[in-house]
């Protein structure tokens, strides 16, 4: 069940009345939102400079009539060929992955997961028991991703439970979140004391919970974002960050410099920067090619600190995270930095250098 419903824009109608809507936004609004649909906080609508037709933080929260445009994949990263059993895939050996909810604070309109997120769904975990009974039986996972949609959307106790069932794995090392919460609906954490409470119970010197989250552009790191942040990390929860490149977003070294060094200045981990993938309705509105991608990934870091810059340039792909490299001698360098078959694991390979390419498919052997 999601616990998050007051403040949320849920309808072009409601949308019309916060944001300005020419008359050809509101007839494709229409048209797409029987396909995917709109959610998006009051706040988070509150950080969008409106005399700014090309702001970022909107391109990611209200849909563009790019978002028409039926291309690209449903399952970019092969996650129906690694689900074990309904709700639960386990694609590397020591990382089991827990879809718990399809139900997010903000629909953003990146997301790789458009197939399910805010749609009925049958990839969602339904029991529990045979969870936790296939990690039991795989002592080879010493850690569970707990992703969606976001859990942190669930009620509280649902968490507890969640919770509670992995602490009886002795073999976990530890639990992943993968939630937006503390940057598109901090309210979440800033209010709600008992979640504050079950996170606090369940990290510890045995077994430590991290929040995976994802700050795209230095705006969303604000006050409020700040203190879900400070209230987390009281909790004993480390938290690390995943940006993802998106093209109108953060595709310039000044920008992707700016967020890493704020979220090193509220204690957010900078851990990887994302490939944005070629998601259907999402490929042509937001992917960078890899050329462009690699020169920005390679100018921020110039402004950057050691700390700062630890990031890894991301493609997570069907055979696994892949690691952009560099470019020599007309060719891209890649590795394996978690592989699904153990024979690419640690592996370097190249590909013929091509400056339109945005995925490894793209690329001639």
């Amino acid at each position: 069940m999601n616990i998050i419903s007051d403040g949320l824009i849920t309808s072009v109608d409601d949308l019309g009345e916060v944001i300005d809507l020419s008359e050809p936004e509101e007839q494709f609004l229409s048209q797409l939102t029987k396909i995917h649909p709109i959610r998006v906080p009051e706040y988070y609508l509150s950080l969008i400079d409106e005399n700014d037709p090309k702001d970022p933080i909107r391109k990611m929260a209200i849909p563009t009539d790019s978002e028409l445009i039926a291309e690209g994949s449903y399952d970019t990263s092969g996650e129906l060929s690694n689900t074990v059993l309904p709700g639960m895939q386990h694609k590397y050996p020591q990382t089991a992955v827990i879809l718990a909810t399809a139900e997010c604070a903000m629909y953003c309109r990146h997301c790789f997961r458009k197939r399910l997120v805010g749609l009925p769904s049958q990839e969602i975990l339904r029991d529990m028991d045979a969870a936790v009974s296939y990690i039991s039986d795989h002592k080879e996972i010493n850690n569970v991703l707990v992703t969606g949609g976001d859990p942190f959307t669930l009620e509280t106790s649902q968490i507890e439970r969640i919770l509670e069932a992995l602490a009886e794995i002795p073999h976990l090392d530890f639990v992943r979140f993968g939630t937006r919460i503390p940057v598109t609906f901090p309210q979440r954490l800033l209010e709600d004391d008992e979640l504050l409470r079950v996170l606090r119970d369940h990290s510890g010197r045995s077994r430590r919970l991290f929040v995976v989250t994802q700050y795209n552009h230095p705006r969303e790191v604000t006050r409020e974002s700040i203190d879900a942040v400070d209230r987390l990390l009281s909790s004993y929860v480390t938290i690390n960050n995943q940006t993802v490149l998106l093209k109108g977003v953060n595709d310039n070294r000044n920008t992707l410099a700016d967020l890493q060094n704020k979220l090193v200045s509220i204690g957010v981990n900078p851990y990887y920067v994302f490939q944005c993938r070629p998601v259907m309705r999402v490929k042509r509105n937001f992917q960078v090619p890899l050329y462009q991608g690699y020169g920005i990934i390679e100018g921020a870091k110039k402004l950057l600190n050691g700390h700062s810059k630890r990031f890894r340039y991301i493609m997570s792909h069907r055979m696994g995270k892949i690691e952009i490299l560099g470019i020599l001698n007309d060719r891209f360098l890649f590795k394996y930095h978690q592989a699904k078959l153990r024979s690419d694991e640690g592996r370097i390979f190249t590909r013929p250098l091509d400056k339109e390419a945005t995925w490894l498919d793209d690329l001639r052997e």
